[in-house]
């Protein structure tokens, strides 16, 4: 196959006492993700979008929520070794698409930042990278500002 589509989304609970990181920035808030690995939901979703699009399964079976190697883990080596696996099997990133849900804080001056981050984990260019953010209206967990949620669409074309 020339190419793969992929796609996965993440929820994290939001709780005092934990950093609000989303795709590998810290981002200034009263609560963060409650999580055993560092709780990015954007590279959760990400990685598992690859690894769907692959055919390898989900995110906990490569790396376990009730390991020690994974407590606390940063999620920007989980898309790295998910990347590793991607290249493996000689694939590369045509473009991705990536929506967060979040009631508070607004993201709008982070998402060149994270934009940026991702395309260096992806080895691609920025232009192939597309993230967006809004809110849930004030609906269901994430609304009601108990939750953060990720949303990923990738496409993965063959190596030539």
């Amino acid at each position: 196959m020339d190419y793969r589509i992929g796609f996965s989304k993440d929820i994290h609970q939001l709780v005092e006492g934990r950093e609000l990181i989303i795709g590998g920035m810290v981002v200034p808030f009263d609560k963060g993700e409650l999580a055993h690995s560092d709780g990015d939901v954007l590279y959760h979703a990400l990685a598992e979008s690859i690894l769907g699009a692959l055919a390898l399964g989900d995110l906990g079976t490569h790396f376990p929520d009730d390991s020690d190697l994974t407590k606390n883990m940063d999620s920007s080596l989980i898309v790295k070794e998910v990347v590793r696996m991607m290249e493996d099997k000689e694939y590369e990133v045509n473009n991705v698409d990536i929506f967060i849900s979040l009631e508070k804080p607004k993201l709008k001056g982070y998402i060149p930042l994270i934009r940026d981050n991702v395309a260096k984990l992806l080895k691609v260019d920025l232009s192939q990278v597309s993230i967006k953010a809004g809110t849930n209206e004030k609906m269901g967990p994430v609304g009601e500002g108990k939750a953060i949620e990720a949303s990923s669409i990738i496409l993965l074309r063959k190596k030539k």
